[in-house]
């Protein structure tokens, strides 16, 4: 079973369905690291300061908004928590549309119930979409970015 990547909820008006979120598909994908041929040493990058070369730590590595190549504002950790999170944890169903209209790509995520209480709602969303055959256009906000998707029923779950 995949490992889930987040929690929330699905919003519907007044509706609220918490659930967790997985990938619907798992990676096959082989990953290599690089080494050094004569001893088998791992190969590793180090951030360094452009103007002298030295080495820097995380602790001490900040952001910055890029104005021009030679402007730079640097931007705190205050001023990023000032910032809401867009669709902070809420998948906000935006609208219905037919299935048929749409094709659907890669990516997909699959939105499961989370504990005995969403059940219910959940399935009532599922086989109301799948009676109708509809798709729902929603807005949801994943790695620190807000996306729109689809929430569509497949088999017994739904993918967003």
């Amino acid at each position: 079973m995949p490992r889930p990547i987040g929690n929330g909820a699905i919003s519907l008006g007044l509706v609220t369905v918490p659930i967790t979120l997985e990938p619907a598909t798992e990676t096959q994908d082989v990953h290599f690291r690089q080494v050094h041929v004569e001893d088998g040493g791992r190969v590793r990058y180090q951030k360094r300061r452009e103007i002298d070369g030295q080495v820097l730590t995380e602790d001490v590595i900040g952001k910055a908004y890029e104005v021009t190549k030679d402007e730079l504002i640097p931007i705190t950790e205050d001023d990023l928590s000032g910032m809401p999170p867009p669709t902070a944890r809420a998948i906000e169903v935006v609208a219905f549309i037919d299935a048929g209209n749409v094709s659907f790509g890669t990516g997909d995520y699959c939105p499961r119930p989370k504990g005995e209480v969403a059940n219910k709602p959940y399935t009532l969303l599922r086989q109301a979409l799948s009676r109708t055959d509809k798709v729902a256009v929603v807005k949801y906000a994943l790695r620190g970015r807000e996306r729109l998707g689809l929430l569509r029923p497949v088999g017994e779950t739904q993918r967003s």
